[in-house]
C-alpha cells in the first residue's frame, strides 16, 4: 500500500465506521425482512461500513404477539438466518441481526452477531419490558444472569448470553458490545459493564414504537450513555412496515460519541435507510486512559473485563480511501451551530468576569492596570475589566488604561486603543517607552542605537519587556495589580517574552481562550449590547485589523509585521492545539483530521457570520508545515514558560496550560517522538 493510501485510511487512523440501518418491516413476513437485511448489508458493504446494527427482532418483526411462540414462524426465522449468514461471507460488514431464537426450551429476543459467513456469539435481550403496551414477558425469556453459555445455531455452535463482547484481532480498538432495547432504560445498562469491560463501541437493537416526545427520550439516553462510558453508541430502532395495529414505528437510528451526535435517520420514511459515522476509537481509548475515574468504576464494581468473554474474530480492515464520515470542526472552540455559539460565549465571557471579580475582591486593590494595544487580546481583556466593575459597582475609572507605543505601533491601533478607552470611560494615560528603549539599547550597545536597521530580538524584547517594567510599576504606584492579556494559543506556541510581555502578570484573564474564540467572545459582546453603541463600532474595528505584535516597523512596501506569516494561522494553531493537548492524538492523526477540515473551503460549516473572505483552505503540504512548527514550539521550546504562568481561569475544552490545571510537561523536553511520527507517516503522501 502506497504512503498516499495509508494516510487516506480512517483505519489507519483509529476510526471504525458504524453503520445503524432501519429496513422496511413487515408483519411478520421473514423471508421479505431477511431481504431487506441483506440488501442494506450489501449497501453497507458498498459504503465501508465495518459494524451495521440493525433493529430489534427485524427478522420475524416484532408487533407480531403470539405468532412468536408458532413453531412455523421460528423455524423460518432460522432457516432465514442462516441464508442471511451464507451472504455475509462476501460482505465487509458484522452484522448484528435480531432474530427470536429457541434455546433449552425457552423463546429468547437476541441480537446475533454475524461475521463473514459465521456466527461470531447471540446475545438475548436483558430486560423485557411487560408494562403499559408491553407483553415481552408473555413471549420471551429475560437473558439477564445467563453467562458462560452457549447454543448450536445454524449447524454451528455459538457462544450464547449477556456476557459477551466482541473484538476484531486485525483491528485495533475494534471492540463492540450489544444490548437490545429496554436494556438501555433499565436504571444500569447492561452496555455500562461492557464499556467498562473494554467495549469502545456500545450498539442497540431496538424496536421501540413511537409516541409524542420518545424520540428525545431515546437520543438522551444514547447520547448519555455514549458520554458516561465514554464509548460511541449506535441505536437503530424499527420503521414502518410493522404492525400498527395498536402501535406507530417511527425508524429512528442514531450514532453518538462520548454525548456528540455523528449521524442521525430520518423518520416515519417509507424507504430503507442506512447512515453511517467514523467513530474514533482511538479518541475514546485515550480518554478512557486520561480519565481515572472510568478505571475507579470498574474496580468498584468487581473489573467486569472478569466477568466477559471476548470473542475474537478476524476482520480484515479493506484499509481504502472511503472518506471520513464524521463532522470535523475547523474551528474546534467555536461551534458552527449558533446557539452552541452563544451559550459558550456567555459562559466564557463570563468566566472570565467571575474570575477577576474575585481576584480585585481578594487584593484589596484600587486599580486595575492594563496595557491597551488597540488588538484583540488587550481589548478584550479591557472589555472583561470593564464589565468586572459593572459587577462590582465599582466606576470603570477603577481601570487605568495605558497605550505604550514603540517604534513600530500603527497609528490605526493606537487611534482604536484611545478610543476603546474613552468609549468605555476607563482612565487612559498614554507613555512613550522609545525614549527610555532607545537609551537601554544604546546602553548594550545594541546595533539600533548607532543608527543601524537591525530587528532582532533584542529590538523587539527591550520594547516588550519596558513595557511590562511601566505596567507594574504603575500597579505600584495606584495601589493595583496587572491584568495580563496574552491568551491560550499564545502560551501553546510559546509566543510571549518570558517574564515579561504577554507572559507575565498579576492575573491572567484570557490565559484560558484560544485566539479564535476570542474574536467570537468580542463579537458575542457587540451583538448581545453588552455595552453601548460606540463602544461596539470601535470594537467591530478592531475585530478587522490584522494581528500584529507591532515591535518591528513596517517595511519599504509599507507591509507591517505579521504575527500568522511567523507562527502560521492561528485557525490551524487552534486546531492543532485542541487535538494534541485536549485530546493526546498522534500528529499523522491531527493532520488527517486537519486535511478533512481544511481542505475545501466550500464544505462542512463555518461558524455563523464568519466573512465569506476569510473563509480558508489549506492542502496537506501547508498543515504539514504549520503542524510541525506548532509541535516543535510546543513541546521543545516553549514549556518553560508555561511552568511559570501567573494564575488564570480555566474557560475552554482544551485546558489552561498551566501546571497547577490540565497539563504537566518538563520544560525541557522536546517534540522528536512528535515529529519522527509525522514524518514516518506523511513522507511520500501525496495531496
Amino acid at each position: 500500500m502506497s504512503a498516499t493510501a495509508r494516510f487516506r485510511s480512517i483505519h489507519a487512523h483509529g476510526f471504525v465506521r458504524v453503520g445503524a440501518g432501519t429496513p422496511l418491516a413487515t408483519v411478520g413476513d421473514v423471508a421479505a425482512n431477511a431481504a431487506g437485511v441483506v440488501a442494506l448489508a450489501k449497501q453497507a458493504d458498498a459504503e465501508g461500513v465495518d459494524l451495521l446494527v440493525l433493529p430489534e427482532l427485524a427478522l420475524s418483526s416484532y408487533a407480531i404477539d403470539d405468532l412468536h411462540l408458532q413453531d412455523a414462524q421460528l423455524d423460518r426465522v432460522e432457516s432465514e438466518l442462516g441464508a442471511i449468514v451464507a451472504a455475509s461471507q462476501r460482505l465487509r460488514p458484522v452484522l448484528l441481526v435480531g432474530a427470536a431464537l429457541r434455546r433449552n426450551g425457552r423463546l429468547y429476543n437476541t441480537a446475533v452477531v454475524v461475521s463473514r459467513g459465521h456466527i461470531l456469539g447471540v446475545v438475548p435481550k436483558s430486560y423485557l419490558p411487560n408494562y403499559r403496551e408491553y407483553y415481552e414477558k408473555r413471549w420471551f425469556a429475560p437473558g439477564h444472569g445467563l453467562t458462560g453459555l452457549d447454543m448450536t445455531l445454524c449447524g454451528q455452535p455459538v457462544p450464547f448470553g449477556p456476557d459477551l463482547i466482541f473484538a476484531a484481532a486485525d483491528l485495533a480498538g475494534f471492540i463492540f458490545h450489544v444490548e437490545i432495547c429496554e436494556d438501555y432504560w433499565a436504571p444500569l445498562p447492561p452496555s455500562t459493564a461492557g464499556a467498562m469491560a473494554g467495549a469502545l463501541i456500545l450498539c442497540n437493537l431496538s424496536a421501540s414504537n413511537i409516541i409524542i416526545g420518545k424520540a428525545r427520550e431515546r437520543a438522551l439516553l444514547a447520547q448519555s450513555q455514549s458520554m458516561r462510558a465514554i464509548a460511541a453508541y449506535c441505536y437503530s430502532a424499527s420503521g414502518p412496515g410493522e404492525s400498527t395495529t395498536d402501535l406507530a414505528w417511527d425508524g429512528q437510528a442514531m450514532i453518538h460519541e462520548a454525548g456528540v451526535m455523528l449521524a442521525e435517520s430520518g423518520r416515519f420514511g417509507m424507504d430503507p435507510e442506512l447512515i453511517a459515522a467514523d467513530v474514533d476509537i482511538g479518541r475514546l481509548r485515550l480518554e478512557r486512559m486520561r480519565m481515572g475515574t472510568f478505571n475507579d468504576c470498574a474496580a468498584a464494581n468487581g473489573h467486569p473485563e472478569t466477568r466477559f468473554r471476548t470473542i475474537g474474530f478476524k476482520h480484515e480492515p479493506h484499509g481504502a480511501d472511503v472518506g471520513l464520515r464524521r463532522p470535523v470542526a475547523r474551528f474546534p472552540f467555536v461551534p458552527a451551530d449558533p446557539r452552541e455559539l452563544d451559550a459558550d460565549c456567555y459562559e466564557g465571557f463570563n468566566i472570565q468576569v467571575e474570575g477577576l471579580v474575585k481576584r480585585f475582591q481578594s487584593t484589596g486593590g484600587r486599580a486595575m492596570v492594563i496595557g491597551i494595544s488597540g488588538g484583540l487580546d488587550s481589548t478584550h481583556a479591557l472589555i472583561v475589566a470593564a464589565k468586572a466593575c459593572d459587577r462590582l459597582g465599582l466606576p470603570r475609572s477603577t481601570i487605568r488604561g495605558y497605550t505604550l507605543p514603540g517604534f513600530a505601533t500603527g497609528e490605526e491601533t493606537k487611534a482604536n486603543a484611545w478610543a476603546l478607552m474613552r468609549a468605555l470611560g476607563v482612565t487612559a494615560e498614554e507613555i512613550d517607552i522609545r525614549p527610555a528603549a532607545r537609551q537601554m539599547l544604546a546602553d548594550m550597545g545594541h546595533p539600533f542605537a548607532g543608527g543601524e536597521p537591525v530587528y532582532d530580538v533584542t529590538f523587539e524584547n527591550v520594547q516588550a519587556g519596558l513595557r511590562t517594567d511601566y505596567l507594574f510599576r504603575l500597579a505600584n504606584h495606584h495601589g493595583g495589580f496587572v491584568v495580563g492579556t496574552g491568551d491560550l494559543s499564545e502560551l501553546a506556541l510559546g509566543w510571549c517574552t518570558y517574564g515579561v510581555g504577554d507572559h507575565m502578570s498579576h492575573y491572567g484573564v484570557n490565559a484560558g481562550v484560544p485566539k479564535t474564540l476570542i474574536q467570537y467572545l468580542i463579537r458575542w459582546c457587540v451583538t448581545t449590547d453588552q455595552f453601548d453603541a460606540e463602544t461596539d463600532r470601535v470594537l467591530t474595528a478592531i475585530l478587522g485589523t490584522e494581528i500584529s505584535p507591532e515591535l518591528v516597523p513596517a517595511d519599504a512596501t509599507g507591509a507591517i509585521q505579521s504575527t500568522e506569516s511567523k507562527i502560521g494561522p492561528y485557525e490551524l494553531n487552534d486546531f492543532f492545539l485542541h487535538h494534541v493537548a485536549r485530546l493526546g492524538l498522534k500528529p499523522s492523526k491531527v493532520a488527517f483530521l486537519a486535511w478533512h477540515a481544511w481542505k475545501d473551503a466550500e464544505g462542512g460549516l463555518w461558524p455563523a457570520g464568519f466573512p465569506a473572505e476569510l473563509r480558508n483552505s489549506y492542502d496537506l503540504a501547508t498543515i504539514r508545515r504549520w503542524l510541525e512548527s506548532f509541535l516543535f514550539r510546543f513541546f521543545t521550546i516553549s514549556q518553560y514558560k508555561r511552568s511559570a504562568v501567573p494564575n488564570a481561569p480555566k474557560v475552554s475544552g482544551a485546558g489552561a496550560l498551566s501546571p497547577r490545571g490540565d497539563w504537566r510537561a518538563p520544560s525541557d523536553g522536546n517534540a522528536k517522538v512528535w515529529l519522527d511520527e509525522l514524518a514516518a507517516a506523511l513522507d511520500g503522501v501525496e495531496g
